[in-house]
């Protein structure tokens, strides 16, 4: 025996390898429970919506078993036309900026950014960030790459407001064609801004270096820190053009955007022989498109089509059962079909990784910062 009253020759005690029973445990995080609280809240959302739809689901089997193909076959070429419509704008937008870009090269990067944004945990930071790297390698700068990242969104969100502006004053809403008119002006205003100051450099350039210069005092650093680079941002800022030519072909391919997506939301309810009413149907897309923006699930998955399939029912005076397998038909092509194919163009496009990703990705992460 030894002092301590171990045997004598018996190894020493080792520190478990455990990690439960290690000291050295990593403390659970202080918001673990929100995890809990979104899974018990989607679960609880599934069980709603299977409790409401269960009664109709038997009903909206049968409406799919006597689908109309010919009507799936017109849902998913408006779909297709839809996403070719943004293609068109992105690149449009481009060319304003001085770059080029052939169609099938800007359509494959649209569903490629498509697919991770719906199907990917914070998708849209990294559809966002592979269209920027994408526009980067075209030959756009990072202004140029930005900005066309910006007006995309907004000439998107714009689309999206008019149409439920329109629906809203087909039903009769007390919506009035003042409120339409300011928003047209809205992003006429938006579009004349940005023209009228990448082509005053002097003026522009003054505000920004006194804003500059405020946020410096601010943050208590040098006056004249970060002045050096304004000029080389408004330098390729000048190579932005948006002239009326332009314009006009980016609102003309942002209606199709819209207007196609919403005739592939019509063609799958005439797919299981319903028959919508414009206004409810209008109302009903871009009610489901702006609860999608929603980053809850991937692909807006449950609540999205909750949301398309109460619009369908209570606007575009669809029976339920009808309103089931509209939805169901029309999130098979413009969800799981563009997310499968924009999948495979990532696997046969752009699963190569490139010697520039990590400087593209910083520099992303930079201009959102």
């Amino acid at each position: 025996m030894t002092g301590n009253g171990e045997l004598a020759g018996d190894p020493a005690p080792q520190p478990s390898d455990d990690p439960d029973r290690s000291p050295k445990r990593g403390r659970r995080s202080k918001f673990w429970w929100l995890k809990w609280v979104a899974g018990i809240a989607l679960l609880a959302l599934l069980i709603g919506e299977g409790y409401y739809l269960w009664p109709r689901l038997h009903d909206s089997w049968n409406k799919l078993t006597e689908i109309h193909w010919g009507w799936v076959a017109a849902c998913i070429w408006m779909q297709a036309l839809s996403m070719s419509g943004f293609s068109r704008v992105q690149k449009q937008l481009l060319h304003a900026g001085g770059v080029e870009v052939r169609q099938h090269k800007s359509v494959a990067v649209v569903y490629g950014a498509t697919a991770m944004s719906v199907t990917l945990p914070a998708g849209q930071v990294f559809s966002t960030a592979f269209t920027y790297r994408q526009t980067r390698r075209w030959g756009a700068n990072p202004i140029v790459a930005s900005w066309q990242l910006v007006m995309s969104g907004v000439i998107a969100t714009a689309g999206l407001a008019l149409l439920g502006v329109g629906g809203a004053l087909l039903v009769g809403d007390q919506v009035g064609p003042f409120k339409l008119i300011l928003s047209l002006a809205g992003v006429v205003a938006l579009v004349w801004a940005g023209n009228h100051l990448s082509k005053n450099r002097g003026a522009l350039e003054a505000v920004l270096r006194r804003g500059l210069a405020l946020l410096n005092r601010i943050r208590k650093r040098p006056v004249k820190q970060g002045m050096n680079k304004i000029a080389d941002m408004l330098s390729q800022l000048e190579s932005v053009d948006l002239g009326k030519r332009d314009g006009a072909m980016v609102a003309g391919w942002a209606l199709v955007h819209r207007f196609a997506d919403v005739a592939s939301l019509g063609a799958a309810c005439y797919a299981v022989g319903a028959d919508p009413k414009l206004a409810g149907l209008l109302i009903a897309f871009t009610a489901g498109k702006a609860v999608g923006s929603i980053p809850f699930a991937p692909g807006g998955i449950v609540y999205v089509d909750a949301t398309l399939i109460y619009g369908l029912t209570a606007g575009a005076a669809l029976p339920a059962s009808q309103a089931v397998a509209a939805a169901f038909v029309y999130r098979l092509v413009s969800f799981v079909l563009v997310a499968i194919i924009g999948w495979i163009v990532m696997a046969f496009l752009f699963r190569t990784p490139q010697a520039d990703d990590a400087e593209f990705e910083k520099e992303f992460e930079q201009r959102r910062l």
